[in-house]
C-alpha cells in the first residue's frame, strides 16, 4: 500500500545553483529513508520565490525580479555538479517575486527509483523577461508516496 507523505522538508535554494533535493535511498522523508528497492512517487513539487538571500547586495536586480526555477530528474550514476545538464530537464518555469507554483502530477508522478536524483537549479531568466536569479531564494518541498503506487 501505498504512503502519501511530504517527501522533502521546505529545502530554501539561492540563485544561481544547482541543487539534489531527492536522492533515493538516501534522502530521509516522513517515512524515514527511502530504501533503495523502493519506488517513490513524486506527485507534487510546490515552488515559492521567497525574494532576496538575506546577505545579498539590495542594490541592482540581485535577489529581486524574476528568477527561472528548473527541475530535473538525474540517473542513478550521474552526479549534481555544475549547471543542470538539460537532457534530463523536465520542468521550466519562470517565478516571479512572491509567486507561488504547484507542479501537480496526480495522475502520472515522476517515478523515481535507486540513487535518482530530483534535482532544482535556480538561473537567470531570459533578457526580456528581466531579473538575474543571483540571491533569489526559491522555497522547495515534494509531496508524493512511497512504494506502491495509488490503486
Amino acid at each position: 500500500m501505498a504512503q502519501q507523505n511530504k517527501l522533502s522538508q521546505i529545502v530554501s535554494v539561492t540563485g544561481i545553483s544547482t541543487v539534489g533535493i531527492l536522492t533515493i535511498g538516501v534522502t530521509e522523508t516522513a517515512g524515514g529513508v527511502v530504501g533503495i528497492a523502493t519506488t517513490t512517487y513524486v506527485r507534487t513539487a510546490l515552488f515559492h520565490h521567497a525574494g532576496r538571500a538575506g546577505g545579498a547586495t539590495t542594490t541592482g536586480y540581485a535577489g529581486l525580479g524574476t528568477a527561472t526555477c528548473s527541475v530535473y530528474i538525474y540517473p542513478h550514476f550521474e552526479e549534481v555538479e555544475g549547471v543542470g545538464k538539460t537532457a534530463y530537464r523536465l520542468l521550466r518555469k519562470d517565478l516571479a517575486p512572491n509567486e507561488t507554483y504547484m507542479w501537480d502530477l496526480p495522475s502520472y508522478p515522476v517515478i523515481m527509483t535507486d540513487r535518482e536524483k530530483f534535482v532544482v537549479e535556480i538561473t537567470k531568466p531570459a533578457d526580456y523577461v528581466g531579473g538575474t536569479g543571483v540571491g533569489t531564494v526559491v522555497n522547495v518541498q515534494l509531496y508524493g508516496d512511497e512504494g506502491d503506487a495509488w490503486a
